[in-house]
């Protein structure tokens, strides 16, 4: 129970230190995007192959390091959303006045790519760990990947707190596809899944008789599931997520950007040229 505890302890650690070095290399200078991604691509895929490698290891060391690897592999999706480098084909604002399926196929454009490479690194993920005697990381991934798609759909849909000030300047147009509202009848959905799927877990790793390896398992992706409930939670609660990640955040009060940075404008012709089915010139 006691190494179970630990595990646990070990996860929440590394996604508060993981999410707040993100935030923090955003925060730099935008020269220094470039070498950061290139030193997260390389880890990403020192990653995979890790992954890969102890797919096949059920042991105490092999799990904790297939947990780590999916969350560098993770982290350099959102690294690469987050400095702007993998977004989507619509780099502009929503368009005023737009609704419904109109409203939905501009955010989809907004976030495409980013969207996509997901898919296509997740598939991979599952085809090497799924089914693998050490199955941890392709569970990981999939509870981040779940969560945080649960997550944009609620921003779409509208919460209390839409935490803008995580975004950089570069991407701030993204605001304009959030919308603010008290609660959408998404969340309570959303929440209740992965609450239940949660206590599943938990039973499952409590189970009298489990393979230790298997409990760990469990309790690493189970945590992250916890970790994904609890941000969902700070989306409707007037509790500051910032808070959180003060240190990571200092760099960008240093630059002079605020916190939540304001929408830029859109210039005339670009809004033009986008409403227009033309790709506005940079």
């Amino acid at each position: 129970m006691a190494d179970l505890g630990l595990a646990a302890l070990f996860a929440v650690f590394i996604w508060w230190f993981s999410t707040g070095l993100i935030l923090l290399l955003d925060g730099l200078p935008r020269g220094t995007f470039r070498w950061s991604l290139v030193v997260s691509s390389l880890l990403a895929v020192a990653a995979l192959l890790a992954m890969a490698h102890t797919a096949s290891r059920a042991d105490t060391a092999s799990t904790y390091c297939a947990f780590t690897c999916a969350l560098l592999v993770w982290g350099w999706h959102e690294l690469s959303f987050l400095t702007g480098w993998i977004t989507g084909p619509r780099r502009v604002a929503q368009s005023p006045g737009v609704r419904g399926l109109r409203r939905l196929w501009q955010a989809l454009q907004a976030i495409l790519w980013h969207e996509l490479g997901i898919v296509a690194v997740g598939v991979a993920v599952v085809a090497l760990a799924w089914n693998a005697p050490n199955p941890v990381g392709a569970w990981t991934f999939v509870v981040l990947w779940a969560m945080r798609t649960s997550a944009k759909i609620n921003l779409f849909l509208g919460v209390r707190n839409l935490s803008e000030e995580f975004l950089p300047p570069h991407i701030a147009y993204l605001q304009s596809y959030f919308r603010r509202r008290a609660v959408n009848l998404f969340f309570p959905l959303a929440v209740s899944a992965a609450t239940a799927a949660l206590s599943w877990m938990v039973t499952q790793a409590l189970e009298p008789g489990v393979a230790p390896e298997r409990a760990l398992a469990l309790t690493l992706a189970g945590t992250m599931l916890a970790l994904g409930i609890l941000e969902h939670w700070l989306l409707v609660l007037p509790i500051p997520a910032a808070a959180l990640w003060g240190w990571a955040m200092r760099q960008r009060r240093r630059a002079g950007l605020p916190d939540g940075a304001a929408l830029a404008p859109v210039p005339i012709e670009r809004r033009r040229a986008e409403d227009a089915h033309v790709a506005p010139a940079r």
